[in-house]
């Protein structure tokens, strides 16, 4: 587990809104790049990391980074080893895999995990992701209910599924568009801290905050990239986005 200092920060980031996530993938098990994704996210300065729930990879990356881990699934019973070899919080999502696939995650089923989780692991920081394939308002139906059932923190989405018409900075704003909207319903519907994850960059970083986010989930955006300097850089640049907006905050 982190130590108390580490665990502090952590909370600290969610508590004044900078909490960034970097994310190596559900079904990713590579261990080098999984190496590659932690290493360059503690050294670019990110928050915690997410990667598979597995035990082995929760050992090596324990013994490589001093962040909080997360591990995602979307079957429950995968959180218990992972927790055991010293997994921090566990994560109900990151669907973006699945969509591919035609594997398609309703508010019922994602409940129903939720609950099937708080009954194995009734202790452990809980996050869950509300599907994007909701409409927005059935989006904050599923949050409000998820709150109840034990989760702590929720987590939007919608990237990888939007589709962009313009290049450049336009476009990147389009494509967070989805979890951005997502972020800021859903915010202004629970009190648990919400993370906007999914098709966020260094330009919409801040505005997942403006909407009201805690923070952002990043994936594809470091661990696609073959150069651990290249993952440090894009690392690196979120979280100087994030604190931009922190200084300029404070400064009002």
């Amino acid at each position: 587990m982190t130590t108390s200092n580490q665990w502090i920060d952590f909370q600290r980031a969610l508590d004044h809104r900078t909490a960034l996530k970097i994310i190596s993938g559900l079904t990713n098990y590579n261990p080098q790049n999984v190496a590659d994704v932690v290493k360059a996210a503690q050294a670019g300065g990110a928050t915690f990391v997410d990667i598979a729930a597995d035990a082995d990879l929760v050992r090596m990356v324990k013994g490589l980074v001093d962040l909080p881990i997360c591990v995602s699934a979307v079957e429950p019973e995968k959180f218990v080893s992972a927790v055991e070899a010293g997994a921090d919080l566990i994560e109900i999502g990151n669907f973006d895999a699945f969509y591919a696939e035609g594997r398609r995650f309703e508010a019922a089923e994602v409940l129903a995990l939720t609950k099937e989780t708080r009954s194995l692991l009734p202790n452990i920081l809980l996050s869950v992701t509300v599907p994007h394939i909701l409409t927005l308002d059935a989006q904050v139906q599923l949050a409000e209910d998820l709150v109840v059932a034990g989760a702590n923190i929720i987590q939007t989405e919608g990237g990888t599924s939007s589709a962009p018409v313009h290049s450049g900075i336009l476009g990147l704003i389009e494509k967070a568009s989805p979890t951005l909207a997502a972020a800021h319903a859903i915010s202004h519907a629970v009190s648990v801290p919400v993370l906007c994850a999914s098709g966020i960059s260094d330009v919409t970083a801040p505005m997942a905050l403006a909407a009201g986010a805690a923070g952002v989930g990043v994936g594809s955006a470091v661990h696609r990239l073959n150069d651990p300097l290249a993952m440090v850089a894009v690392v690196r640049s979120l979280a100087e986005a994030m604190q931009t907006v922190k200084v300029t905050a404070a400064a009002q």
